[in-house]
């Protein structure tokens, strides 16, 4: 079975390769079914770090929450002066800078956060 991500899901435990450590019998190998690892140690290190990303979107989500809130300030300075909601030379130099930074993925990233903080006054 192939989820949408394209990786294959063991549902049966028989499809499982054989395994032998030095000092054992032979056994099928065991899947951390929250992890995917086939040892404790590998479970591990996954948990892990999935928890240190837990950690980093949580940060990520705060500074687009506060990448939005600034946006709205200069959004309501720059309606209150008589000028335009949005500007489109500073959107292009974000989009620039993203790219720059993260290559082609990073356009669309930019473009997300830019959505995000248009309008929001």
């Amino acid at each position: 079975m192939t989820d949408m991500s394209g990786i294959q899901a063991v549902t049966d435990p028989a499809t499982l390769p054989e395994t032998t450590a030095p000092g054992r019998a032979t056994g099928r190998a065991t899947v951390k079914p929250d992890t995917g690892a086939r040892t404790e140690a590998a479970a591990g290190v996954i948990t892990d770090a999935r928890e240190r990303i837990d950690d980093l979107d949580g940060r990520i989500i705060g500074l687009v929450q506060e990448r939005m809130a600034v946006s709205a300030v200069i959004q309501r300075e720059r309606i209150g002066s008589g000028g335009r909601r949005v500007n489109l030379s500073r959107e292009m130099e974000v989009l620039e800078h993203y790219r720059g930074q993260l290559g082609r993925p990073g356009t669309a990233l930019a473009m997300t956060l830019l959505e995000l903080c248009r309008g929001r006054i």
